[in-house]
């Protein structure tokens, strides 16, 4: 692992001289009738060159926003360059979980996450337009997003990862306004039930996502990964599964997502 890290620090060092672009925009909701901020940063070469790029569609968790990635890893912004791809950092509301809600009608984020934003990249952008050249990943709430989406709407999305993914947050009743959500869990439990990862898992068949699930072993969200993980395995579904030391923070997701981009490198380019 780190070599790997080397490896880009080196790459990152190389491309000095160039200087991908971050931008800050504003994508419309059909869906919820309101704009939305978004952060997408576009290789230096997209501004010399006609050709078309990979996307990698990034999650922030909960209470964040679409900056955090930028601000709390810089470095990120290099890896445009490193990989010639586009990055993608929708907004995803303090706690909307990435959900269309059944109880508040005003929140539809897994249709703005999982199909408004991909349309307007594809339509604004130089893009791939194609799944084998679509990636998602988040943390915390945006690895559940992830998955959840990338798991519902795979004609979108050819790979997924997730970093301390809350991929059942049945456990956490009480916990980060999912109630607000979903209902409370006592007398909605079937809300709860249907919008979790691991309950999912039916929508898939081996190889139809390319698949990297990491989680820090003092992470509190560690027994429900190593739950989806067992999962996966039963169902004869292939996917790279990683425990490291560490827990819920940015130091250890710092790392992660460089493992995770690398990771999602290789897919565009089988």
């Amino acid at each position: 692992m780190k070599y790997i890290m080397g490896t880009l620090l080196i790459l990152s060092g190389f491309l000095t001289t160039k200087a991908a672009s971050v931008d800050t925009i504003a994508i419309f909701s059909n869906a919820m009738h309101k704009s939305i901020k978004c952060v997408v940063v576009t290789p230096d070469s997209y501004k010399e060159k006609q050709e078309h790029y990979p996307v990698v569609y990034i999650l922030h968790g909960h209470s964040g926003n679409y900056s955090d990635y930028v601000k709390k890893i810089p470095a990120i912004v290099a890896m445009a360059d490193v990989y010639q791809e586009i990055l993608v950092f929708p907004d995803g509301d303090f706690n909307s979980w990435y959900l269309d809600s059944p109880v508040d009608s005003t929140v539809r984020f897994e249709t703005y996450v999982g199909k408004e934003i991909p349309s307007w990249v594809d339509q604004h952008y130089r893009t791939k337009a194609s799944r084998k050249y679509r990636a998602i990943t988040g943390l915390s709430m945006g690895g559940h997003g992830a998955l959840y989406l990338a798991i519902r709407h795979q004609d979108t999305f050819g790979a997924a990862g997730s970093m301390s993914g809350g991929v059942d947050f049945r456990p956490f009743p009480n916990n980060w306004q999912l109630a607000a959500k979903l209902g409370v869990y006592r007398g909605h439990e079937n809300n709860w039930d249907q919008n979790v990862v691991v309950n999912q898992l039916s929508g898939l068949k081996n190889d139809s996502l390319s698949l990297i699930i990491d989680c820090g072993v003092k992470d509190f969200f560690i027994d429900v990964n190593r739950q989806l993980h067992q999962r996966l395995l039963e169902q004869g579904i292939s996917h790279d599964y990683i425990e490291r030391e560490g827990g819920h923070s940015w130091d250890y997701w710092s790392n992660s997502i460089m493992y995770q981009l690398f990771y999602f490198n290789r897919f565009f380019k089988k």
